[in-house]
């Protein structure tokens, strides 16, 4: 790989004079030659990375290493592409000085060309490991906690509150993918049963009445204000939802939430400009 030199960072701890080490960042290469000017230091206790010196001498060690080699991390800021890792040396439990580290950067103007490498699928996987705790809930209409009733006059707004607790998982957007009215605990196809969400994401049932999704106050929260409907009059109601966590940048057809709006159209909750992807709400929407 060919850099155009740009400068050289080095940024020193005090244990050590500036004057005992000498950094040359090459096109593609690290040259650094360490000086012992103490003689109770152990030049082949040094390691750059996870690299042990080249050469080591009577009071001197020297490294010559690729900058692919002995573990340097490459950060890219606008223009600058800098390589970076550090010199420790590890002393002996009963040694007069202890172990300390020296941080080594080198940084380039970054190529014209540059771009971030591309992984082939084929050969590389990446995965998010996580627990992934859901919840939801009919909340009040401030959404300050659950609804103590479950009786609602019809036409009144029924808030249907749904969360993704993300722990040490990668960020997340909550989605309901379907939601279904029954008058049974299990979701069967006998029975009464009513359509809210179907078709992978679309509130279908903002068609024909005023339910709709409200705004987020975070991604991994979503919150659907369901306009009471008449159904099964006397008989208890449940709602089966599906969730979906997802990339949040990751929405397509089959991966969105959309409502109805009345003189519009079909809306993206999470970016009406790209409503385009609740364009199969009415017929199929596949991947």
């Amino acid at each position: 790989m060919a850099f155009v030199l740009y400068s050289l960072i080095l940024l020193c701890m005090p244990v050590v004079a500036q004057e005992e080490i000498k950094v040359d960042c090459g096109p593609d290469s690290v040259t650094l030659r360490w000086r012992v000017l103490r003689a109770q230091i152990d030049p082949s206790l040094l390691l750059l990375g996870d690299c042990s010196p080249n050469s080591v001498l009577p009071g001197e060690a020297m490294f010559q290493v690729d900058l692919g080699d002995c573990n340097f991390k490459r950060m890219v800021t606008g223009d600058t592409m800098m390589f970076m890792n550090e010199l420790t040396y590890t002393s002996t439990p009963k040694a007069h000085l202890k172990s300390f580290s020296y941080p080594v950067v080198c940084a380039y103007e970054r190529p014209a060309d540059w771009e971030p490498p591309i992984f082939d699928p084929v050969t590389f996987h990446t995965y998010g490991q996580g627990e992934l705790v859901f919840q939801m809930e009919l909340m009040k209409d401030d959404l300050s906690g659950p609804h103590l009733s479950r009786e609602y006059p019809l036409g009144s707004f029924i808030p249907v509150f749904a969360a993704v607790e993300q722990k040490a998982h990668q960020p997340l957007i909550l989605l309901l993918e379907e939601c279904t009215a029954t008058t049974t605990t299990e979701l069967r196809s006998e029975g009464l049963v009513h359509p809210i969400i179907t078709n992978k994401g679309c509130l279908v049932d903002s068609k024909t009445s005023n339910s709709k999704f409200e705004p987020r106050r975070q991604v991994a929260e979503i919150v659907l204000d369901l306009q009471a409907f008449k159904f099964a009059v006397g008989e208890e109601v449940y709602i089966h939802c599906k969730l979906l966590a997802w990339d949040p940048s990751g929405l397509d057809t089959i991966r969105k939430g959309c409502h109805y709006v009345k003189a519009h159209g079909w809306e993206l909750l999470d970016d009406p400009y790209h409503s385009n992807l609740c364009g199969c709400c009415d017929s199929s929407c596949k991947s």
